[in-house]
């Protein structure tokens, strides 16, 4: 099962990390329709942020595993934009979620 862990800040809500972890084990390796739909979403993502709002975000990714936090942002509209594509993310795993959810399962938690 692939879990997406994301965490919030208590005090804004905004998205102060996340984590994408484990395979779906829906088919194949390298047939997994699941395990790729996550991943394009999740490290689409992350590529996005960086050519869109101009932020490289500091990520760990190995096999099976994508990892990020979010910066504190000066910048307000770099933050707005960064906010927006991270939430996107969310809906758009979520929505595999909806279709797959014996493999894909979305965990929000608050940062303490």
């Amino acid at each position: 099962m692939i879990t997406v862990t994301i965490e919030r800040n208590t005090d804004d809500r905004h998205i102060a990390a996340f984590a994408v972890e484990g395979h779906a084990k829906y088919a194949k390796p390298g047939k997994d329709i699941v395990c790729a739909g996550v991943s394009a979403v999740t490290v689409g993502t992350v590529n996005a942020i960086e050519q869109l709002a101009g932020l490289e975000l500091p990520a760990s990714m190995k096999n099976g595993w994508l990892q990020s936090e979010i910066p504190v942002l000066e910048d307000a509209l770099v933050n707005e934009k960064v906010q927006l594509l991270l939430e996107s993310m969310i809906v758009m795993v979520e929505t595999i979620a909806g279709s797959y959810g014996k493999f894909v399962e979305v965990r929000e938690q608050n940062r303490s």
